[in-house]
């Protein structure tokens, strides 16, 4: 049942417990739930439903999952983290489990001592989304304790991906082709979006993707403005374009596809003029790809060829960014990045714009790794597919 490598969890244990041992620290506190999920599932390879969790990594023990009664039967059978404890607040809100044992921090910080585990320095990760409740309870819980955050720490380890996680994106990025087909076959004038949607999501689990890194995007016409559009009851007019993407994980690791699409099954010359734009954006962008880069060398690339065409306006995203556990996660490689692409290293090309006065929202996405000397395209179908113009 599991979505994890046991060799990759206990390498990843002993990293965590390396960051522990340069900061004198006794322990890390690891949050995460279903929507951040992925500093938690890079430990477990598990997350609950319904309930928040955490995970303790004890520097000198076995780490533990701090989380709610109604997630334990599920973490014993598919965590890779099995010892568990239940706490209130990782529970549903004013629900009762009467055989469940529900302890507090306080309890389990006499637990601890008793074996001879005292937590007088405590590391933090997750400390953009880490619940204030949560945090005042452990506070509570571990009095005259000292809370430090590593949460930068702990997300570089993520930022460099081993061969397991490679093949897992892989595994992830090949269903994206097959997902933009079927997508592209439903759409036509007065078809939904959630129709659209249906289609590349039925593709992805078919081809036992575990879910999804973000709901899948489809926005017709002005709502391609959106951004992120999420895929609603909207029928699709002739004419129009629409904007999808969606992004399969496979053992939790993303793989991802954006493109545009005309409602009417052929593209007029002025939406060719503009999709034509950015593929021209993506492919110099992806043939820059190599070690050595970064986002102020990347960005620029893009940036002037925008600028020729009075797009600068149009920019809300940057052109690259990190890929893994999320479909968007640091490393990102904005204008200002100076994180630098090393072999390895997995990158997403997302060009787009939002805002035009015509077309709305237009956008492409695929990803790569990075090699010795250059690129290779996680998903040889839509490379080649964004290689050609309209």
């Amino acid at each position: 049942m599991a979505y994890y490598n046991l060799e990759e969890t206990k390498r990843r244990l002993e990293n965590v417990k390396n960051i522990l041992r340069e900061k004198d620290l006794d322990c890390a506190i690891v949050y995460y739930d279903e929507l951040n999920v992925a500093d938690g599932w890079y430990l477990t390879g598990w997350c609950p439903q319904f309930e928040k969790e955490a995970v303790l990594v004890l520097r000198d023990a076995d780490p533990i999952l701090l989380g709610g009664p109604e997630s334990e039967p599920f973490a014993k059978l598919q965590s890779a983290i099995t010892d568990t404890r239940c706490f209130q607040p990782f529970m549903v809100p004013e629900e009762e489990y009467p055989n469940a044992t529900i302890i507090g921090f306080d309890d389990l910080n006499k637990e601890l001592a008793e074996k001879g585990i005292h937590l007088k320095r405590i590391g933090i990760v997750g400390s953009f989304y880490f619940p204030h409740a949560i945090y005042q309870l452990l506070q509570e819980g571990f009095k005259g304790a000292e809370f430090v955050d590593i949460t930068d720490e702990f997300d570089y380890l993520r930022y460099f991906k081993s061969p397991w996680e490679v093949e897992q994106i892989r595994t992830a990025f090949a269903m994206t082709y097959d997902a933009l087909l079927a997508m592209e076959a439903k759409v036509k004038p007065g078809a939904t979006e959630i129709e659209v949607a249906a289609a590349g999501e039925y593709a992805c689990r078919s081809r036992n993707a575990n879910g999804f890194a973000f709901s899948t995007m489809v926005g017709a016409g002005i709502k391609s403005n959106a951004v992120a559009p999420t895929a609603g009851n909207i029928k699709m007019n002739a004419g129009e374009m629409v904007m999808v993407g969606i992004a399969p994980r496979y053992n939790g690791y993303a793989g991802v596809m954006g493109d545009t699409l005309p409602i009417s099954g052929e593209y007029t010359q002025e939406q060719k003029d503009c999709v034509n734009v950015i593929r021209e954006v993506f492919r110099k962008t992806r043939d820059a790809l190599k070690p050595g880069e970064t986002g102020k060398t990347l960005d620029p690339i893009g940036a002037a060829i925008y600028e020729k065409h009075g797009w600068t306006k149009y920019i809300v995203c940057p052109f690259v960014h990190g890929l893994g556990l999320m479909e968007a996660e640091r490393p990102f490689f904005g204008p200002n990045g100076t994180d630098v692409l090393q072999p390895g290293s997995i990158v997403s090309i997302d060009i787009s714009i939002f805002g035009h006065p015509k077309h709305h929202g237009v956008r492409v996405e695929t990803g790569y790794v990075i090699t010795e000397t250059g690129y290779e395209p996680l998903s040889p179908e839509m490379d080649a597919r964004l290689e050609k113009e309209v």
